[in-house]
């Protein structure tokens, strides 16, 4: 595979979303081939799953149906829409993926770290992300920012302690995976923190790098 996958991660709030649009606008000054996707919600399949997820008004939803959901939707867009991708040389920027399911399945509802490693091998056949971009920002301050919209998803209206472990987890996992996972502080602007990033970029990737110095 000769493309690469690029993937955003954080809390509720972070700015994962604004930052990965404003990169893939920034690649595609650099006429490098970026898509944009995201998980649960990246096919057709996974819209409807989504909907599933995260609509509100819908009778609870069990941890371990919850967890297999997001298998679900991750598995039919490894196959449909990653694995293809980069096979043809395309930058993927994806909001969201493994990691996620480690923090908010596993740290935030408690479910075995083991199973959730079984399953996402499962969904993805051993593919990892080229790099993980983590956006950290202070629980307290995302949330903040998302009570400015006016609707909000059944995860968002988790308790903030449960947000709380979510934000461990992603902290342990940049800790046992810091080649892979990248920390970027979000709380800056949106600016400093796109400019961040492209930086990241162009150091991890020489392909970014040759386009920036042509």
């Amino acid at each position: 595979m000769s493309g690469r996958l690029i993937v955003f991660e954080g809390v509720e709030g972070c700015g994962k979303t604004t930052q990965l649009q404003r990169s893939h606008q920034w690649l595609k000054t650099l006429s490098l081939p970026a898509i944009v996707t995201r998980e649960p919600g990246g096919t057709d399949l996974g819209t409807a799953l989504r909907q599933l997820l995260l609509k509100v008004d819908t009778q609870p939803i069990a941890h371990a149906t919850e967890l297999l959901l997001y298998a679900a939707d991750r598995a039919q867009h490894v196959e449909e829409v990653l694995k293809p991708e980069l096979a043809n040389g395309t930058i993927i920027l994806c909001d969201r993926y493994v990691d996620s399911t480690v923090a908010y399945q596993g740290y935030g509802r408690g479910l075995s770290q083991s199973l959730i490693a079984q399953l996402n091998f499962i969904a993805t056949g051993g593919l990892a992300s080229d790099i993980t971009i983590w956006l950290d920002i202070d629980v307290a301050t995302s949330l903040a920012r998302k009570q400015h919209q006016s609707t909000s998803d059944r995860i968002e209206q988790e308790k903030i302690e449960f947000h709380r472990r979510v934000q461990q987890g992603y902290t342990e996992l940049a800790q046992n995976h810091p080649n892979r996972i990248v920390r970027v502080d979000a709380s800056r602007s949106e600016a400093e923190v796109q400019g961040t990033i492209q930086q990241i970029l162009r150091q991890r990737f020489p392909e970014i790098r040759a386009k920036c110095r042509s």
